[in-house]
C-alpha cells in the first residue's frame, strides 16, 4: 500500500503531517525525505501527526517517527500525534510495554508481530 504525505505549515513554528495509507520499509524513505525541510528549519518547534488515515505502521515508519521526536526534542520542540486508527494505537502501547529493544530477531520478525497485532485490532482475527 503506498503513502500519502501532505505537509501543511500553519506558520513558520508550527507544521501538520497528514499520513494517509501505509509507513512500512518501503515508504518510510518518502517519510524522511518530506520532513527534512521540516526538521531542518530552525524555526520549527511543533509538528503534529495526523494519523486519522494511516493504516499500518512498520518498525521503519516507527523508526523515522522516533527520528522526528528525538529532533524536535533537542531544540525544546514539540512532536505530537493525533487521530490514530485502533490498530496503530495498539503498535505504540506495544512498543511502549516492552522492556527493551532487543526483544525481535530482525525487522523482519517485529514487522510480522506489528501485523499480526494491527490485524487482531481491527477485528481481522
Amino acid at each position: 500500500m503506498p503513502l500519502t504525505i501532505k505537509v501543511t505549515r500553519h506558520d513558520p513554528r508550527r507544521v501538520t503531517i497528514a499520513l494517509v495509507g501505509s509507513l512500512d520499509t518501503n515508504t518510510s524513505p518518502h517519510l524522511e525525505s518530506a520532513l527534512k525541510p521540516v526538521l531542518d528549519g530552525a524555526e520549527t518547534r511543533l509538528v503534529i501527526f495526523d494519523l486519522s488515515d494511516l493504516e499500518f505502521l512498520s518498525s521503519a515508519g516507527i523508526r523515522v517517527l522516533l527520528a522526528a521526536r528525538k529532533n524536535l526534542k533537542a531544540r525544546e520542540g514539540v512532536f505530537a500525534m493525533r487521530n490514530a486508527q485502533p490498530q496503530i494505537t495498539k503498535v505504540f502501547e506495544v512498543i511502549q510495554a516492552l522492556p527493551g529493544f532487543a526483544i525481535f530477531k530482525d525487522d523482519a520478525e517485529m514487522d510480522a508481530y506489528l501485523a499480526d497485532v494491527q490485524k487482531k485490532a481491527k477485528g481481522g482475527g
